[in-house]
């Protein structure tokens, strides 16, 4: 097959998240990317040397739309935290499959470095230092990264909770009660109830 004309790296990154979207993170690989592209696998590694790269470019494809602007500093620190965790919950929404990427580059990844280092800032200018600052901001990204994938691959309302739900009550009689009042709780409930919680502790 003929490769493209003119193979840009934001329509590798597109290719590549398209795949992604269609068949999840073990779906994605060079193979597929360049099916996608219409090309053969080895025109592709023209472009990119692996699937490693070709996963970092799907990470700042999608984190690179983030706003990572500090919200204004006039406001509550908890409001301005929950802002940033609202855009990155909105943005990374749309493509799910992202997220156990974006823990594998995390490091490289310049989206989740500028998030990070605003939600810093946030945190610094309300206080926090030290130790408490490393393990509010890694509780912060582990909430967020935990319960975005639970949102869309373990949702409440899906089969799971149903399955709980009819647990034997003599057997489970917590879990079942607990998983038949988690069908009425929304996906926002869940998500920013519990966001809320983990900030309630970090003040103390």
């Amino acid at each position: 097959m003929p490769r493209p004309r003119s193979l840009t790296p934001d329509r590798l990154a597109s290719s590549a998240l398209t795949v992604l979207d269609r068949d999840g993170v073990a779906g994605l690989s060079m193979r597929a990317v360049a099916k996608e592209l219409r090309m053969s696998t080895m025109g592709l590694y023209r472009y990119v040397a692996d699937r490693e790269e070709l996963e970092r470019l799907v990470v700042e494809s999608v984190l690179g739309t983030v706003d990572t602007e500090p919200p204004p500093s006039d406001a509550p620190w908890e409001e301005r935290i929950e802002a940033l965790v609202r855009r990155l919950r909105d943005t990374v929404g749309a493509h799910p499959a992202v997220v156990p990427l974006t823990i594998t580059h995390r490091h490289r990844s310049r989206g989740v470095l500028r998030w990070s280092e605003a939600v810093l800032t946030v945190l610094t200018e309300a206080g926090f230092d030290g130790v408490r600052r490393v393990i509010a901001l890694r509780a912060l990204l582990s909430y967020v990264i935990g319960a975005i994938q639970l949102e869309h691959l373990g949702p409440l309302a899906g089969e799971g909770t149903v399955a709980i739900s009819a647990l034997p009550p003599i057997e489970f009689p917590r879990l079942a009660e607990t998983a038949h009042h988690a069908q009425d709780v929304g996906a926002d409930q869940e998500f920013f109830g519990g966001l809320a919680a983990l900030m309630r502790g970090l003040r103390r």
